[in-house]
């Protein structure tokens, strides 16, 4: 089953900890019991494997045509052209089909099904990579949140912030450090409201790492349990922007010791191999500790989640595959190699 958003964290309490008094306080809100758990996971699946269906068309031919076909050495090459044309990686692409390819020789599988089922077990292992949970824990935690304009960064900070507070009833506030884009701060408003929590907001063209420093400042003074940070969507060819998104993990750092505690990197799926290039310079500007992949409902590109986990060793700790604040979930890298392979 995918995961749900109580596995998505390290809160430094038990899974269902507090659970009832959070549902009690939110009026039930989260569904109770096995069989509303087990619902909801299975709905959620139900939702990846939709939005994933651009990804699975492309590769669902090739899949069948290969692994319940004859076993040849064409076969491996058309497997490994399904694998490369849905962003999956050559290095990735590589050692799975040569791993898969070695034991059906040495006729440890037998059979399209286990083939098949082998498949999305050696890419579940691709892309499990460190922990993909957000870490919570501290008081306040900060989380800084960075990416290129475009890729759905700043709807990301509000979804996760709707999330915190009515899957685990936490408080949050949201700092606007991105003062370089007209409006951003207006929309990440919104979103606050939306969300049902605070937001710092500077004015335009303002130090962003004053915004943040107030942020931090007024979460502590007022008891705050997590801090989003948004900053510019920088471009990552320009290195005086990427020179101040150091600058502002570095004036967190003074106002918090271990802060940020979390920096996810929103990456947009539909621009795949582009998106891994991205997350390589913003890896080395921000320390980022995870990657947000979004817009998985519009690309036949998804397998770029495994190329990403791979080659950066970033775990994929939420995804985006549609609009709506449910859709945005926390990754479960079993789940996702199913949804992109499986008809099931």
């Amino acid at each position: 089953m995918a995961r749900d958003w109580s596995e998505a964290f390290i809160t430094g309490e038990s899974a269902h900890e507090g659970s009832d008094e959070r549902d009690d306080a939110r009026g039930g809100l989260r569904e109770r019991g096995a069989g509303g758990r087990a619902d909801k996971r299975g709905g959620l699946f139900r939702r990846l494997r939709e939005s994933m269906a651009k990804t699975r068309q492309a590769l669902g031919s090739e899949i069948q045509a290969t692994l319940f076909g004859v076993l040849d050495e064409h076969t491996w090459e058309r497997l490994e052209e399904a694998l490369i044309m849905a962003d999956v990686g050559a290095g990735t692409t590589a050692e799975v089909v040569g791993q898969l390819e070695g034991e059906a020789s040495a006729g440890e599988l037998e059979g399209g099904q286990a083939l098949s089922e082998r498949l999305i077990e050696l890419l579940a292992q691709t892309a499990t990579v460190g922990d993909a949970r957000i870490d919570i824990r501290a008081e306040p935690t900060v989380i800084m949140a960075v990416g290129v304009n475009g890729t759905g960064k700043t709807t990301t900070i509000g979804k996760l912030a709707w999330h915190l507070r009515e899957e685990l009833g936490r408080s949050v506030l949201l700092g606007a450090a991105d003062t370089f884009r007209a409006a951003a701060g207006e929309q990440l408003e919104g979103w606050a409201q939306r969300a049902g929590c605070e937001i710092v907001l500077g004015d335009e063209g303002a130090d962003p790492g004053a915004v943040a420093f107030d942020a931090i400042a007024q979460a502590r003074a007022n008891d705050i349990d997590v801090v989003i940070v948004d900053t510019a969507g920088r471009l990552h060819t320009q290195d005086d922007l990427m020179g101040e998104l150091s600058k502002v993990r570095r004036v967190i750092a003074r106002q918090l010791e271990g802060a940020p505690h979390e920096t996810l990197l929103t990456i947009d799926a539909t621009t795949g191999q582009n998106g891994l290039r991205q997350a390589k310079l913003f890896a080395q500007a921000a320390q980022v500790s995870g990657v947000v992949l979004t817009k998985l409902d519009g690309t036949a590109r998804g397998g770029i989640a495994l190329a990403i986990a791979r080659e950066l060793q970033l775990p994929v700790k939420l995804i985006g595959v549609g609009e709506s604040v449910e859709d945005l979930r926390p990754f479960d890298p079993r789940e996702f190699a199913r949804a992109l392979i499986s008809e099931e």
